[in-house]
């Protein structure tokens, strides 16, 4: 009896540490999949790089196809669909099914709202099987933590090149207004420093002209106006998006959103602040604007001259900090596209994941990010020091203005908090009532003003209307109404 005992213990320990292992080597490890190289799985990647970017691009999926894809049985092809907006509409038809739309990509470039949407309809893999808890500790933090959609411990978003703002400035026209008018770089720290500044140059150019009145010349403008709202907000220690368990709320503190309304609508409206291209950095080339705030990314696309119908110049450049509200914290947004993998069988998924893991190690990310000014997204890639040494060993020539927007970024990475909101049902459609319903506002009002100023309406009783607390009020009724309209709406990406 007491040998049966003893034998059935010793089995019972024996299964109970064969089960501790075998749990152990679960958690451990990463789920792979059995590829054959002779017959390779084929992937198609959907993204909107162009011009370096897609270049570089093209060039690593080339080295992925020779070297590791061609070892284990993967073959990755890329298309470019333009732009963000382009390959977002591409995506919709693909996951709505519609008459005419290509079949989903096996990877691609989304950002975190379309991602949120295309997961609830059941179409992303979750990526965490394929990953380990070291592998994924490699990722700087709040890059990866993006990639986690819900609560449910899931991955569906790889982050492979991300970016944050910055200020451009055109030195060559700032110094001799800044020598004239007493001003710094410093007075470009704050968001109502700019609002002084801009003031000051409008009314500075107008002096120029003094037989032509109110020709005053646009100092500034913006890319990102969701940016401005949500990151203004943040820095002012409010959260405009407040998101739980995937339900949000929306904080539209009338004093805050205010604060943001007179340093962007109101200088606008003034003639202070313009937009007229599809981005500032084209309103920078045609002289209408000398400064802007937008993407790390955009840096390439800063002009080296200026091209007005008088003429052109050559001009030098400057890049700073992104501005902060007057008294805030420092913060900046986190954004840029990730990587998402379309749900499908266990060997496309994980073909999809040695590729992904592939393209965002050091030496390959670090290679995208100098020859397409995003910043990387590993913890050991993430400094100047790793981008100064792939430049040396690659013989990259990188452009200085995204060399030096790279080093701004990463020198001031430590002292700096990076914030994105988190995902939510609906939040692209109430991104975008950010992006247009004051831009648009601004837009359409300073046209009426020039069209009453025009008729021989004063420039102050006009402005005076448009910059009132009532016009305000109004604003900021249909603003909050257009918000909660996009937040009940049925979902359609």
């Amino acid at each position: 009896m007491k040998k049966r005992f003893l034998a059935v213990l010793m089995a019972c320990m024996m299964i109970t540490s064969l089960l501790t292992a075998c749990g152990s080597l679960k958690k451990d490890e990463a789920k792979t999949v059995k590829l054959d190289p002779d017959n390779p799985v084929t992937l198609k990647v959907w993204h909107y790089y162009n011009g370096n970017q897609q270049a570089t691009f093209d060039k690593l999926l080339e080295k992925f196809n020779s070297t590791v894809g061609k070892e284990q049985g993967i073959y990755v092809e890329g298309y470019g669909h333009g732009s963000v907006a382009d390959l977002d509409k591409a995506l919709t038809s693909s996951v709505n099914e519609e008459v005419g739309a290509e079949d989903m990509p096996d990877i691609f470039s989304t950002y975190a709202d379309t991602a949120y949407s295309i997961q609830k309809k059941g179409k992303l893999a979750d990526l965490s099987p394929y990953f380990t808890k070291k592998e994924l500790s490699k990722y700087v933090d709040f890059y990866i933590k993006e990639g986690y959609l819900n609560n449910d411990k899931k991955l569906y978003l790889l982050p492979v090149a991300k970016s944050t703002e910055a200020m451009l400035l055109n030195t060559t026209d700032w110094e001799p207004f800044a020598k004239a008018m007493k001003v710094t770089t410093d007075d470009l720290k704050t968001t109502e420093g700019i609002t002084k500044v801009a003031k000051k140059y409008y009314e500075w150019t107008d002096a120029k002209t003094p037989n032509t009145l109110n020709d005053g010349k646009a100092f500034y403008g913006r890319d990102s106006m969701s940016n401005y709202f949500v990151i203004g907000m943040k820095q002012m220690g409010q959260e405009l998006f407040r998101v739980k368990d995937g339900k949000v709320t929306v904080n539209v503190d009338k004093n805050s959103i205010k604060r943001l309304w007179e340093n962007y609508y109101v200088p606008y409206v003034s003639g202070y602040f313009a937009s007229y291209g599809r981005f500032r950095s084209d309103d920078v080339k045609t002289g209408n604007i000398i400064a802007y705030t937008g993407s790390t990314s955009s840096a390439f696309y800063f002009p080296d001259k200026v091209e007005e119908d008088k003429g052109s110049h050559k001009i030098d450049y400057k890049v700073l900090e992104a501005p902060i509200m007057k008294g805030g914290k420092n913060y900046k947004v986190q954004q840029g596209a990730g990587m998402a993998v379309t749900k499908s069988d266990d060997k496309h998924e994980y073909a999809a994941t040695v590729f992904l893991k592939w393209f965002s190690k050091k030496k390959q990310n670090l290679e995208f990010v100098c020859e397409s000014s995003y910043l990387p997204v590993l913890k050991e890639a993430n400094n100047m020091k790793s981008v100064d040494q792939m430049i040396k060993d690659k013989k990259i020539k990188v452009d200085d203005k995204t060399y030096d927007c790279l080093k701004n970024t990463l020198d001031n990475f430590d002292k700096t908090k990076f914030y994105t909101t988190k995902t939510f049902k609906n939040g692209y459609s109430m991104r975008k009532v950010l992006d247009y319903n004051l831009s648009d506002q601004a837009t359409a009002d300073k046209a009426a003003i020039d069209k009453a100023i025009k008729a021989g309406a004063s420039r102050e009783s006009v402005l005076k209307k448009y910059t009132s607390d009532k016009n305000f009020e109004t604003w900021y009724q249909g603003f909050c109404s257009a918000l909660e309209k996009a937040q009940e709406a049925k979902e359609t990406k």
